[in-house]
């Protein structure tokens, strides 16, 4: 990561503890409920990684207002990368507590990280470590999440099977960072608005639901991986419409450009 130009705090209406609340309540809840539901409920691990998402994305926002600069996208991708390493090992010595072992695990790394990102390579940035912290616990359960999907379960076996083995685990590593990454990457300047930028983020994580849904058919069965990818379909719509409507009340116009003119015209 490097650092970018001068910023500050990030201001927005939703505090901090109330995304932070949404993302761990909601990501757990999701996660547990996809594991312990019908195979054809596995969709809620996905609500969950969108939770996660929509925390991970404002932690983000916050951590990058000061001035990341190149290293918006760089700390998405470091998020799924603490996010796997954690994942793995709670789920390894969990058992059914796996996922909270996990998102513990992921607070440690990041804090780690953010103490090293600030102390010794000297960024100055006043909120790392927490937001370090936050990032790699929205990640972990991003990544648990949108597994559940996948494999319908969040046991070590299962993941390593229908995950970890056949390369679908860098599917979710992609998607799941970018949901997390592109939101404030797509918004930042200074016309970006809080609730536009997490509405992106949930919208980012519809899609991340639709394309595990896909991939869950061939653990799943087709019927499972119908009602994931039509929830994701659903709650994309909803989010998409928003997001829209965000950009019209925030934008100074919005116009039609036509058809790009031809290489004649321009001649």
């Amino acid at each position: 990561m490097s650092v970018g130009g001068a910023g500050g705090e990030a201001k927005g209406g939703y505090p901090p503890q109330t995304i932070m609340a949404l993302g761990i309540v909601g990501g757990l809840v999701g996660i547990y409920l996809g594991n312990f539901a019908p195979p054809a409920y596995s969709f809620f691990g996905g609500i969950g990684a969108i939770c996660a998402t929509v925390w991970g994305a404002d932690a983000v926002r916050r951590v990058a207002s000061y001035g990341l600069g190149t290293g918006v996208p760089s700390i998405g991708m470091l998020a799924l990368g603490m996010g796997v390493v954690a994942a793995l090992f709670g789920l390894s010595i969990g058992g059914i507590a796996g996922p909270i072992v996990a998102f513990i695990v992921a607070a440690i790394i990041g804090a780690v990280i953010g103490a090293l990102a600030n102390k010794v390579i000297g960024m100055g940035i006043p909120i790392m470590e927490q937001a370090m912290v936050e990032i790699a616990g929205a990640g972990t359960l991003v990544i648990l999440g949108l597994s559940v999907v996948i494999a319908g379960s969040f046991e070590y076996a299962a993941v390593i099977e229908s995950v970890i083995a056949n390369g679908y685990i860098a599917l979710i590593f992609i998607i799941g960072g970018m949901g997390i990454l592109h939101p404030f990457n797509a918004s930042l300047g200074p016309d970006e608005k809080q609730d536009r930028t997490l509405m992106l983020a949930v919208e980012k994580g519809a899609i991340a639901l639709v394309i595990t849904g896909l991939a869950s058919s061939l653990h799943e069965g087709l019927m499972s991986a119908g009602v994931n990818i039509l929830i994701g379909i659903i709650i994309w719509y909803v989010a998409f419409s928003k997001h829209y409507a965000l950009i019209k009340r925030d934008a100074h116009a919005v116009v039609g450009t036509g058809m790009l003119p031809s290489a004649e015209e321009l001649q």
